[in-house]
């Protein structure tokens, strides 16, 4: 049913943006002008800025209602009663001076009868819950842009060059209301004044900006303020201390910015965020494997109760299995992560050369790298060390969200391992590991100074990786390798058109995306390549999933109106910057 009624008000909405694009005395415009004699929804007495306007709100709603928002219901009973009230007075009308129109008018009342009655004996499908806070920035916003609108269109009547003066306050203010709706009010314009034509474009442009902007505040799905509280965590980290080996990606569940779900045992939970609608999950489910489809199906059962779109990214091969078995779900394999074994690991051989390589340039150059668990660095250098860090930044948004915690030396990050260059007693580079289990460390921040040597971080992991015994760590996950899989059949001899021709996306894709340039740091150091795979729902939300991946990596990054910035460009814009007074030689200071 909500398909069905999605669909419905679709086809709906399309025949009135149709009837309000469609100039008046065409062919196809007379015949779709019996369209609101027999299909609720469309508002006949209204001119074509407000079908326009109407067409666009049922396309809004159908795909509300097919994701069975309640909201969308709700919109959609009122926009159809309100229809049918303002059809019955217009056929009451059109059968004073139409008789034949009748059969279709009672066929009008039928269908809006059926649809109000079906809408409303369906109403328990409808059961995907908002955002309460976007009720009130609807509310909010429509208040404001309805009193702009308002002001405009008043304060361009009351212009000394609008309108002849012998129009009254009243007559002007109402002329603005119902100009946003594309409605005549008693102020009048000449049949070929330039300027009537230019207010009513102008007003409907407002109301139809203002109806627009409240709808989407309206119907957006619910995002929730990612924040982990402190109960979380210390649950999330006796989880970790009895399954974190599973997992090399578990730790970046304690990210500050996440969410988590519990199964009904709570042995067992999924971190994740929300963002444009997807409910984005990374790596396993934490705890217990047995308990993973408890998890799972309260993450679910969450989703749909939201209208979101579940899908998880970065999970292993098990994990996968286990979220397409439990839910029902598709996976695709999106790369591979590249796990390095300490004791099988050595820079001798002629497949190590390029890093032996790097090593020993930048030993000879005087560069000393330390290992040491965070626990053991005191508050005041680490504190130093971040702060140098940030320098190096080229791009203040910070990426990473399946692979990155998004702070170093927090409570109870005891056990993460920072790796450190220097220089001439100066920081060249850092490195920072979180743990994977007992024996474990996975890659979280690599830094360095841009004017350093180069192939410094080719050094900062062999060092890691000399050191990762001392530490007790026998097996380091480096970082994640989209497509390696692609990028490596693709340029074998033999190698399929298809195969290639997919390769050579990726190599122009990576003038953005570090796609190749991450595969051939990570191969340098012969790892043993562990798939990762994204799961969502089905093939018709994967460009939806893709772009949320994306978003939660800071890859793509949508633009922010930042009031602070703006008025401080008005400021500098209006008030003239003031000059240095001139040091005259022989004056007083």
């Amino acid at each position: 049913m909500p398909i069905i009624a999605g669909w419905l008000m679709f086809l709906v909405g399309l025949a009135d943006i149709i009837l309000g694009v469609t100039a008046p005395g065409s062919h196809l415009h007379a015949r779709l002008q019996r369209l609101p004699v027999v299909v609720p929804g469309s508002v006949a007495a209204l001119t074509r800025t407000a079908d326009i306007i109407i067409g666009l709100l049922l396309l809004m709603l159908s795909h509300g209602l097919r994701r069975r928002k309640h909201r969308a219901w709700q919109e959609v009973m009122v926009l159809l009663a309100i229809s049918a009230l303002i059809s019955l007075a217009h056929s009451l009308y059109l059968l004073h001076t139409h008789r034949d129109m009748a059969v279709g008018i009672g066929i009008g009342f039928v269908v809006l009868v059926m649809l109000i009655t079906g809408g409303y004996y369906f109403r328990r499908e409808f059961y995907a819950v908002g955002d309460p806070r976007t009720r009130w920035r609807a509310l909010g916003a429509f208040i404001g842009l309805l009193a702009a609108s308002i002001a405009i269109g008043f304060g361009y009547l009351a212009a000394p060059a609008g309108v002849p003066r012998d129009y009254s306050f009243g007559q002007r203010l109402l002329s603005a209301v119902y100009g946003l709706v594309g409605v005549s009010g008693p102020v009048r314009f000449g049949p070929h004044d330039v300027r009537g034509d230019f207010f009513y474009l102008l007003m409907g442009a407002l109301g139809f900006v203002t109806v627009l902007v409240t709808a989407q505040l309206f119907l957006r799905p619910a995002k929730p303020q990612g924040r982990l509280d402190a109960n979380d965590a210390t649950q999330i980290r006796a989880l970790l201390d009895r399954h974190g080996k599973s997992d090399s990606l578990g730790y970046f569940a304690l990210r500050n910015d996440k969410s988590v779900i519990w199964s009904a045992t709570r042995k067992s939970c999924i971190g994740y965020r929300v963002l444009s609608g997807v409910m984005l999950a990374s790596g396993d489910p934490l705890g217990d494997r047995e308990a993973w489809p408890g998890a799972i199906q309260a993450f679910l059962d969450m989703a749909a109760r939201h209208a979101w779109v579940p899908a998880v990214v970065g999970c292993s091969e098990q994990g996968a299995e286990t979220w397409c078995r439990s839910g029902d779900l598709t996976a695709l394999e999106l790369g591979d992560e590249a796990v390095v074994n300490v004791a099988d690991f050595s820079l001798q051989g002629r497949s190590m050369r390029n890093v032996r390589q790097m090593v020993t340039r930048v030993c000879r150059a005087g560069y000393v790298a330390e290992v040491r668990r965070v626990g053991d660095v005191p508050a005041d250098e680490i504190a130093r060390l971040v702060r140098q860090a940030d320098s190096w930044r080229g791009n203040p948004t910070e990426r990473g969200f399946s692979m990155a915690l998004g702070r170093i030396g927090g409570p109870g990050d005891e056990r993460c391992v920072i790796a450190t260059a220097v220089q001439d007693g100066v920081l060249r580079a850092l490195l920072h590991f979180v743990p994977w289990g007992e024996d474990g460390l996975s890659l979280d921040l690599m830094r360095r100074d841009r004017s350093a040597q180069p192939g410094l971080n080719d050094f900062m992991i062999a060092e890691t990786i000399k050191g990762a015994p001392d530490l007790g760590v026998a097996r380091i996950s480096l970082n994640f390798a989209a497509f390696r899989a692609a990028l490596e059949r693709g340029e074998r001899i033999g190698a399929g058109p298809v195969t290639r021709a997919w390769r050579r996306v990726l190599i122009f894709m990576s003038r953005w995306f570090q796609i190749e340039s991450l595969y051939r740091f990570n191969a340098k150091f012969a790892p043993v390549w562990e798939p990762r795979f994204m799961v969502f729902t089905s093939t018709r939300d994967a460009v939806r999933v893709g772009l949320a991946a994306l978003e939660a990596e800071a890859f793509l990054v949508w633009p922010k109106v930042e009031a602070r910035r703006i008025r401080r460009i008005l400021r500098n814009a209006v008030t003239p910057a003031r000059r240095p007074r001139a040091h005259r030689p022989g004056g007083a200071g």
